[in-house]
């Protein structure tokens, strides 16, 4: 059947760029086929008026099953009509229904699932962080499948290698430092001894006197000697 909806330009480059970036998403997993723009390349469903979603997942076994259709809606498609014909088409079909929706359009995509039965087996908000796309997953139906991420390749153990030849270098850089020796000369020196000098006695201060020094005092002789000297005169004179 030919698209219900007629989006604008903007909306319509928007809506294949997603598409593309979700075929590169499910190529790892499922053999992908898309149908961007008004272009009808893989049909699903029987009968005289197929349906044609935006993505058609295979398996990638001999049968070639029919593992999963995406839808991926713009602001201006999350509406009742497109709920009631294209989402119930798309979730009757025996494989996966994953529905991708505009971050701003969760809500009402969630009100319309619940008020008309639409089983949806994941869905997935998109925004725009600058020039990249971000898918978000919003809800999954209980008992789907969960994708395993791809495990992680072993580190090699070349990573660990440096490391451990740093610690060797580092070990051969401190034993040099150990094991350093004076030369021939320096050590046949005898050792000085230093001799701590005595400590000096304190000098006592000298008290300087103030104004002239004092004369000399002289002693007086005995008072005997002088009464003698007058008598022996005395004598003399008779």
């Amino acid at each position: 059947m030919s698209p219900i909806l007629v989006r604008p330009v903007r909306e319509q480059l928007e809506h294949d760029r997603v598409i593309r970036l979700l075929q590169a998403k499910y190529k790892r997993k499922y053999d992908v086929a898309i149908n961007p723009g008004q272009q009808q390349v893989a049909p699903v469903g029987a009968g005289p008026s197929p349906w044609y979603p935006d993505l058609v997942l295979h398996s990638t076994e001999r049968g070639r099953r029919l593992a999963g259709v995406v839808e991926v809606e713009t602001a201006e498609s999350v509406n009742n009509l497109e709920a009631m014909s294209q989402w119930v088409a798309f979730s009757k079909q025996r494989a996966d229904f994953h529905l991708y929706v505009p971050a701003s359009a969760i809500d009402v995509t969630r009100r319309l699932c619940a008020e008309i039965g639409i089983e949806v087996t994941e869905i997935w908000a998109y925004h725009s962080v600058g020039d990249q796309l971000r898918f978000v997953l919003v809800q999954r139906a209980p008992g789907a499948p969960v994708e395993k991420p791809a495990p992680r390749a072993a580190k090699a153990p070349a990573k660990a290698t440096p490391k451990a030849a740093t610690k060797e270098v580092k070990a051969v850089v401190k034993e040099p430092k150990a094991a350093v020796t004076k030369p021939a000369a320096v050590a046949a020196r005898p050792p000085v001894k230093v001799q701590k000098a005595a400590p000096k006695a304190a000098a006592k201060p000298v008290a300087k006197a103030k104004g002239p020094a004092p004369a000399p005092v002289k002693a007086k002789k005995p008072a005997a000697r002088a009464s003698a000297r007058p008598a022996a005169k005395t004598a003399k004179r008779r």
